[in-house]
């Protein structure tokens, strides 16, 4: 039926020229953004699926930074007990070669200075033994605790290890000297079971280092597993939306001839007065 007052045609092909408009419009910002889901709008319940799996990539990003401050500090615990792990070494032979009872006075006060300047280096050593405001070998802190999961509940804990003067692990005195032969005997001793203590607490050290380097690199397992799940849900695929592109834009060409042939048709009406 022929009518000008309604063009069932025209509207048709409106609609579907709307149609595709609003999938080109969708297609264009998946290209642009180079994601299917960039925002809720786009689908709902994917957004707010990544969005939670973004909260869990960036909780294991600060549970990586605490892992690693962590390690930090154990590692510098460690570069000092075995700084002062060579020094007992150094201190026992001298200590061992103080005791010889054959040995003259001015050799002896000699290595007496050396063993001492020995034994005070080992103080500076544990001093200056701070990483990011911790010192695990002075006895100022019992532990370090970093993070072990994206919500904050598991954390992992490394005992620290003094490494002092005078303690239980370094048991030589802070006026420990090998000024006579007799001290010096007895300073063997005392060197050689400090020894074994640091030798025992570098070893403690170690083990808590590697529970930090083997969370950290679960921790970096968990957060690559979640971006590369993040982006099956919302990235697009470039070659489909691509070709989709391509057919879309055919498809509006066509759209709208359709509408301009809908248009034409109460043209005919007139044809009909002539």
């Amino acid at each position: 039926m022929l009518s000008v007052n309604t063009n069932n045609g025209a509207m048709i092909a409106l609609q579907y020229l709307n149609q595709t408009q609003s999938q080109l419009a969708q297609v264009q910002s998946a290209i642009n953004t180079g994601m299917k889901v960039a925002n809720a709008k786009d689908d709902g319940a994917t957004y707010a699926i990544a969005q939670n799996m973004r909260g869990n990539v960036a909780g294991y990003a600060a549970v990586t930074d605490s892992i690693n401050r962590g390690m930090s500090a154990v590692d510098v615990a460690m570069s000092a007990g075995q700084s002062i792990s060579d020094l007992l070494v150094q201190m026992k032979q001298k200590s061992l070669s103080a005791s010889d009872t054959s040995l003259d006075t001015a050799s002896r006060q000699a290595m007496n200075q050396d063993f001492v300047a020995l034994r005070d280096q080992i103080t500076t050593i544990v001093k200056n033994a701070i990483f990011n405001g911790f010192n695990l070998v002075d006895g100022s802190t019992n532990q370090i605790t970093a993070l072990a999961s994206a919500d904050g509940t598991r954390r992992i804990t490394v005992s620290a290890q003094k490494l002092s003067l005078s303690g239980s692990i370094v048991t030589i005195k802070s006026t420990g000297t090998i000024s006579t032969a007799a001290k010096a005997s007895t300073m063997v001793a005392t060197v050689t079971s400090s020894l074994q203590n640091v030798n025992a607490a570098l070893a403690k050290l170690s083990s808590g280092s590697k529970k930090f380097s083997i969370q950290l690199e679960f921790a970096q397992k968990l957060s690559d597993t979640l971006t590369a799940g993040i982006g099956s849900l919302v990235d697009a695929n470039m070659a489909q939306e691509s070709a989709l592109l391509t057919s879309l834009q055919t498809k509006q060409q066509l759209g709208i001839q359709a509408l301009a042939i809908a248009n034409q048709a109460p043209q005919t009406v007139l044809s009909l007065f002539r």
